[in-house]
């Protein structure tokens, strides 16, 4: 075996190394996933017994009897309330992907395939949107209004849509000069038959790389404004309103703190990874 023959080989050898490690890291992250959602879609059965209050048992420590991860300063048990917040921390950063994914491919499609005057006014009220900050836009509203949890979920949709109808837009002016759409116009098909039955599914990969890290950034913005106080009660089980209850007794238990924040930081990590992995199989896919 010659040198440059034994390099290709170890080359290959450590490629199909590299790819089993990242299946067995997009399996894990899945298996994860999966798990998240069973808890989301259980939270609204656990939620009474997670808020259920019993000074008696105030503070206790993680590895105690009953409470495997302790209790807060009003004795709910920490494990419940984690498992009770995992609803409204999935549910809030889904909606707020697929709507904002919804009104990128409603207007970014138009805006790219009419191009002209459509174009240029997209294209002027996304970039004034673009120059809002997300988080001070969300606390002067939450201020004025006293926005509640689905409310800043509405907000959060219009406030994420612009860059995504900005990279949708991008997509479909790539795929607009191709053969393909010159043939469905020689056709005499419709611009609207046009643009979503045949441009927006090849431009569905990055749609839905897009659609995933929209997913984990929804998911970290909602946990920080209900870590500030808005979007969410007082005393309704969520993660990062758990966070701001567990600072005053992270001391006590610091479980009450540490979960919630390391499963924010985990569900994000998974949510990217898979988001990666989906995104080559659709390029993958779509090029055969």
């Amino acid at each position: 075996m010659t040198p440059r023959t034994r390099q290709i080989t170890l080359l290959n050898r450590v490629q199909v190394g590299t790819g089993r490690s990242r299946d067995w890291v997009v399996v894990i992250a899945t298996v994860f996933l999966a798990l998240v959602v069973l808890a989301a879609l259980a939270s609204p059965f656990i939620t009474d017994a997670a808020t259920k209050q019993s000074i008696l048992d105030s503070l206790l420590p993680p590895g105690s009897p009953g409470h495997p991860l302790g209790t807060d300063e009003l004795g709910r048990d920490v494990l419940l309330l984690t498992l009770a917040g995992t609803g409204s921390a999935v549910a809030g950063p889904l909606v707020i992907a697929a709507g904002s994914m919804v009104l990128a491919i409603a207007i970014g499609t138009l805006a790219g395939y009419l191009r002209g005057s459509v174009d240029w006014v997209v294209g002027r009220v996304v970039d004034v949107l673009l120059s809002l900050p997300v988080m001070l836009v969300a606390l002067v509203v939450a201020g004025i209004f006293g926005a509640g949890y689905w409310v800043t979920v509405v907000m959060l949709v219009l406030l994420f849509s612009p860059s995504d109808i900005r990279i949708v837009r991008a997509g479909v002016t790539e795929q607009a000069p191709r053969p393909y759409v010159e043939a469905a116009q020689m056709l005499s098909l419709s611009p609207a038959r046009i643009m979503y039955r045949h441009i927006v599914p090849n431009v569905w990969p990055l749609i839905m790389t897009n659609f995933m890290l929209n997913l984990a950034v929804a998911l970290v913005t909602l946990s920080s404004l209900s870590f500030l106080g808005i979007g969410v009660a007082p005393g309704t089980p969520d993660w990062g309103r758990q966070i701001t209850d567990g600072r005053g007794i992270i001391g006590d238990n610091p479980a009450m703190l540490l979960v919630p924040a390391i499963l924010i930081v985990l569900v994000a990590m998974a949510i990217n990874v898979l988001g990666d992995h989906l995104g080559e199989r659709l390029r993958e896919r779509g090029m055969q």
